[in-house]
C-alpha cells in the first residue's frame, strides 16, 4: 500500500459517506429529528472545515481557530444557550452528538469548542443577565475566547484545596495565584476564575469571578508541550494582585463550589462526547486502511476484532444519549450517572484508539493516516474534567449509599 492521506482527510464527500455507513440505527431511535439534523449539519461542516484541517494542527501544533470560527459560522457554538443570547436552545443531546461529531473530525477542535461553551454556561447559571448579555454572546460566536481557570498546582479535582486567594477591598477583591493547565488560557479574552475567600471553610469558603484577560495582573503563559491536542493549546494564569470589581463577582460570594458542580454535567458530557468521537474516528481510519490493504477481504482476526469495537461504541454512544436526555430532564442526572457516562466513554476512546492501533501493525504507528493522533488525542480525555479515578469514586460512593438505603 502506498502510504498517503486517507480519502476521508481531503474528500467532504467520502468523509461524510464513510460516518453515515457508521450510524447505528439502534443509537439513531433515541434521536429526534432536531438532532439528527444537527448531526447533520456538524458532519458537513466538520467535513469541509474541520476533518481536512486536522492533521496539519497537529503536526505544526497550530491553534484551531479556523476551524472553530467556522463551526461558530454554523450557528453551532450555542447549542444549549436561548436564542436571546446568541444560541439555537436545542436539548444537551443535540450537543453531545454535535460535539461527538467534532471530535471525530478532529478532536483539538473539538476541545477548543467545548471550552467556549465551558466558559459561558457558569454565567449563564449563575451570572446576572447584564453578565449574561455581556460576556455569553461573545463567546458562542467566539469573537472572544474563554477560560474556566480551576485546577491549580496543588489542587486539581479538589476545589476545596485551592490557593489562589480572593481579598475584600473597597470596591471588590483583589485575587492573587497561579492557575495551571488551562485550556485557551494563553488567549482568553473572559476567564471564570475560582478563588477562596477563606481556606478555612473549605469548599464553602471557594468564590468563582469573571475575569477579564487584559486586566492589570492576569498574566497569560506559554502553551505547554503536549502529547496531544496539539490544535488547542494549554497554558498556566498568574494572577498578580487583579482587581476584581463587585460586578464581577459570579454569583454570591462562597458560592462557587455550587457554581462548578452545577457545570460539571456539561462539562462531562463534553469529555464523554469526545470520548465516543475518537473511538468512532479510530475505527472509521482502521476501516479505510484495512480496505486499502486487503481490498475488502480482511483477516478474520481483524474482522472479530472490529466486531468487538463496534459493539463497544454503540454502548458508549447509547450511554452518552441516554445520559444526556437525563440531563434535559428535571431533576437530571446524579453525580454517579454522569461520572459512569464520562468514565466509561473517555476509557474507550482510548482503549478503542490502542486496539486499532494494534489491528493496523505498523500502519497503526504512521501520522499520515491519523490513528496514532486518536491515541494521543484521547488519552487526555480520561484526566480532565475530573480524572476518570474520581470518576469511579464517584461511582463507588452512589453504588454504595444506594445499596445501604435500599437494604
Amino acid at each position: 500500500m502506498t502510504v498517503e492521506t486517507l480519502d476521508l482527510d481531503v474528500d467532504p464527500a467520502t468523509y461524510v459517506a464513510i460516518h453515515d455507513r457508521l450510524d447505528e440505527p439502534t443509537a439513531d431511535l433515541a434521536l429526534d429529528e432536531r438532532e439528527r439534523e444537527v448531526r447533520a449539519v456538524t458532519r458537513a461542516v466538520v467535513a469541509h472545515e474541520v476533518a481536512p484541517r486536522a492533521a496539519a494542527l497537529d503536526e505544526t501544533g497550530t491553534f484551531a481557530h479556523e476551524s472553530v470560527q467556522a463551526l461558530a459560522r454554523a450557528g453551532l457554538g450555542g447549542l444549549i444557550f436561548p436564542t436571546h443570547l446568541g444560541g439555537t436552545n436545542d436539548s444537551n443531546v443535540a450537543y453531545a452528538v454535535a460535539l461527538e461529531e467534532v471530535a471525530a473530525g478532529c478532536a483539538a477542535t473539538s476541545l477548543v469548542l467545548m471550552t467556549q461553551m465551558h466558559a459561558a454556561y457558569p454565567i449563564l447559571l449563575a451570572g446576572t443577565s447584564e453578565q449574561q448579555q455581556r460576556h455569553v454572546p461573545g463567546l458562542l460566536d467566539v469573537t472572544r475566547y474563554g477560560s474556566l481557570a480551576i485546577t491549580e498546582p496543588g489542587a486539581g479535582s479538589d476545589v476545596s484545596g485551592l490557593a489562589t486567594t480572593a481579598t475584600p477591598t473597597a470596591d471588590g477583591w483583589r485575587l492573587s495565584g497561579q492557575k495551571t493547565f488551562i485550556t485557551s488560557g494563553d488567549r482568553a479574552d473572559v476567564i471564570i476564575c475560582f478563588a477562596t475567600t477563606d481556606r478555612t471553610r473549605g469548599r464553602d469558603g471557594v468564590t468563582a469571578f469573571i475575569l477579564e484577560g487584559d486586566w492589570r495582573g492576569v498574566v497569560h503563559g506559554q502553551p505547554f508541550v503536549k502529547l496531544g491536542m496539539h490544535g488547542s493549546t494549554t497554558a498556566e494564569l498568574f494572577l498578580d494582585g487583579v482587581e476584581v470589581p463587585r460586578s464581577h463577582l459570579l454569583g454570591d460570594e462562597g458560592q462557587g463550589w455550587r457554581v462548578v458542580m452545577g457545570s460539571v454535567v456539561k462539562s462531562r458530557i463534553s469529555a464523554a462526547a469526545q470520548g465516543v468521537g475518537l473511538a468512532r474516528a479510530a475505527y472509521a481510519r482502521t476501516l479505510a486502511v484495512l480496505d486499502r490493504l486487503h481490498d475488502g477481504r480482511w483477516p478474520a482476526e481483524a474482522a472479530f476484532a472490529l466486531a468487538g469495537l463496534r459493539s463497544r461504541i454503540l454502548q458508549a454512544r447509547l450511554l452518552l444519549h441516554a445520559t444526556a436526555r437525563l440531563a434535559d430532564a428535571d431533576p437530571g442526572p446524579s453525580a454517579g450517572q454522569v461520572a459512569l457516562m464520562k468514565q466509561a466513554c473517555t476509557d474507550l476512546g482510548f482503549e478503542v484508539a490502542v486496539e486499532a492501533a494494534r489491528i493496523l501493525g505498523p500502519y497503526g504507528d504512521l501520522a499520515a493516516l491519523g490513528v496514532e493522533r486518536c491515541l494521543r488525542d484521547a488519552k487526555v480525555t480520561q484526566i480532565y474534567d475530573g480524572t476518570n479515578e474520581v470518576q469511579r469514586l464517584l461511582v463507588g460512593r452512589e453504588t454504595t449509599r444506594s445499596w445501604k438505603d435500599q437494604a
